[in-house]
């Protein structure tokens, strides 16, 4: 039977719950125990999949096709496990999922409540999550105080009467905030938290304190009187320069012991050298460069939450530190560009920003910097080619001009059908074929992989032989349907672009092949700009040109006793 832990957060919001909580299934983990996650998100949409980034983040996709949220992130790049549509559930789901019983007929006679109804719904979740697992790890979305996350923790608060006392444990993530005209930190909120979360039935067994500053002895024993938990139970969780380091910071403080001997468990000890030996690597690395992130969500970096780690995985990976250079496509211009290493142009929806992003990509095809383009960054690739290598000077999608005379970029038979927009692009896991000795065969070193997809427009086919003849090739197909996941221009250094969303799959410890190409692509341009130049007299000598416009003209040069007969051309005008 699982051992079942519920996260919870207190004070304030993004307190760094999915952080606190994949670091701890890091550590069990490393315990030998077999952990999964979940999280409970408490709005009503069914899945985040139509939100707006900036109300909630990047939409995290699994292998099965989930739209879920971006904590999924966090539990797979900590865990290097994967993810799947039973790992998050949402109020909407639940009350979905009532709704559906009720009009079956399931609940004949009954009056349909929150509880037990809705309670007794997402207590079976807990538990279909669980089985074949040791300990299951289940973070509560919100704060606590949220009106919406009430029927979420009543149904934790009886987990532990239904599964037992020694079954179910506790711990709660809160703020000490710094004040800084007194140079003090503050409890109370604290102290607050816990009391509201006491009013709902649920006692803490771990109090996670986010801070600035050290907490020291005597604050800390103060936490542990006032909110009823052993001292060793607080456990500091201050800034660090990378999220890996939390796992270290949670061991040395002993927060892995504390839930074992809580929860009545035993497990061997299994020690965390290669996550320290990353983390150094993480800490040390001396060279950097920087990537350009040309987007229009770049006011919250979570939009691009796993942009921003498989950069950093492949930085790891090339013994350097990425930079990343959020450039506003909407309100900052291509000059931005003139001192990055890489243009990495992601993926979004609608036509906001989007002749910006097309600019971005004219700037590092015709300046030959190194050029990652994501979902619609591929998308926008081709428009970018086909307008300005191609003369299609209106090429666009019909995304975004349903009249195009060139719709470069359309809807599939299929996708035109279908009116409702939740859950209903291409998404999940789908396979794809690679071309020898292409950049993209070289990254992966095999011919055949999968890769997760969200999007609804395709490369327009009718196009294809036009782009290939411009040098812009297919080099990975989902060759089932004939689609094009996997565009290179080869009248350039490095200038990849993908359908799918190859962010989802890269790990600390394994990074994403093409993140970790373009990285090195990268570093490889960064050297060359730092490559001794001529001096200005060579620079100022004008090259030798060579014009079709040449007279050939017989030549005789006579040598000692032997003459050599050759074709010269003779010198006409348009040759310097």
């Amino acid at each position: 039977m699982a051992k079942y832990i519920f996260v919870t957060g207190g004070v304030v919001s993004s307190l760094g719950k999915g952080i606190s909580a994949a670091s701890l299934g890091r550590l069990l983990e490393a315990r030998t125990l077999k952990v999964t996650m979940l999280k409970c998100d408490p709005y009503i949409n069914v899945d985040p999949g139509t939100m707006n980034p900036y109300q909630h983040g990047e939409v995290y996709v699994t292998v099965d096709g989930a739209e879920t949220d971006l904590d999924l992130g966090h539990y797979e790049r900590f865990l290097d496990v994967d993810m799947h549509r039973i790992n998050n559930i949402t109020a909407g789901q639940i009350y979905e999922s009532v709704i559906a019983k009720e009009r079956q007929g399931e609940f004949l006679g009954a009056t349909i409540q929150v509880i037990p109804h809705i309670t007794d719904e997402i207590k079976n979740r807990f538990k279909t999550v669980a089985k074949g697992f040791d300990v299951v790890v289940i973070e509560i979305g919100g704060t606590v105080g949220d009106i919406e996350s009430l029927p979420f923790l009543e149904a934790a608060r009886q987990m532990k009467l239904d599964a037992g006392r020694d079954e179910v444990l506790y711990l709660h993530v809160t703020l000490i905030p710094y004040l800084k005209s007194s140079d003090e930190l503050k409890t109370k909120p604290t102290q607050h938290s816990v009391n509201k979360l006491r009013e709902i039935g649920i006692d803490p067994d771990i109090i996670i304190c986010r801070t600035e500053k050290p907490l020291g002895t005597e604050l800390k024993s103060k936490i542990a009187l006032f909110c009823s938990v052993p001292r060793e139970a607080v456990i500091e969780a201050p800034d660090v320069a990378h999220i890996y380091e939390v796992p270290l910071l949670f061991e040395k403080q002993g927060l892995d012991e504390q839930i074992l001997m809580l929860l009545r468990m035993r497990s061997q000890r299994k020690n965390l050298e290669e996550w320290q030996k990353m983390v150094e690597q993480l800490k040390t690395a001396k060279e950097d460069i920087s990537i350009a992130i040309a987007g229009k969500y770049t006011k919250l970096k979570d939009a691009y939450k796993s942009i921003e780690e498989a950069l950093a995985h492949a930085g790891l990976a090339n013994g350097i530190k990425v930079r990343m250079k959020y450039v506003d496509v909407e309100s900052q211009g291509i000059e931005e560009l003139d001192t990055v290493h890489g243009i990495l142009v992601p993926g979004g929806f609608g036509d906001r920003g989007i002749e910006g992003k097309i600019k971005a990509i004219q700037y590092a095809r015709e300046k030959k910097v190194p050029f990652l383009g994501l979902c619609l960054g591929m998308q926008l690739a081709t428009v970018e080619i086909a307008r300005n290598v191609l003369g299609l000077k209106e090429a666009n999608s019909t995304e975004f001009n349903p009249d195009t005379k060139h719709p470069i970029i359309d809807l599939l038979p299929e996708q035109k059908k279908i009116k409702e927009k939740g859950a209903t692009m291409r998404l999940g896991s789908f396979p794809c074929h690679l071309k020898k000795e292409s950049l993209a065969y070289k990254a992966y070193n095999q011919s055949s992989i999968h890769e997760r997809h969200r999007h609804r427009y395709e490369l327009n086919s009718k196009y294809r032989d036009a782009l290939e003849d411009a040098g812009f090739l297919v080099t990975g197909e989902y060759t089932e349907k004939g689609l094009a996941e996997i565009m290179e221009f080869i009248h350039h250094p490095w200038h990849l672009s993908v359908q799918f969303h190859p962010e989802f799959q890269s790990r600390p410890n394994r990074p994403h092949p093409l993140f970790k190409s373009f990285v090195a692509a990268a570093i490889r341009h960064m050297r060359s700009l730092l490559e001794p130049k001529p001096d200005r007299q060579e620079r100022e000598k004008p090259p030798r040109q060579t014009h079709s416009r040449l007279k050939t003209e017989h030549t005789t040069i006579k040598l000692g006793a032997s003459q050599l007969s050759l074709n010269i051309p003779a010198i006409t005008e348009g040759q310097a």
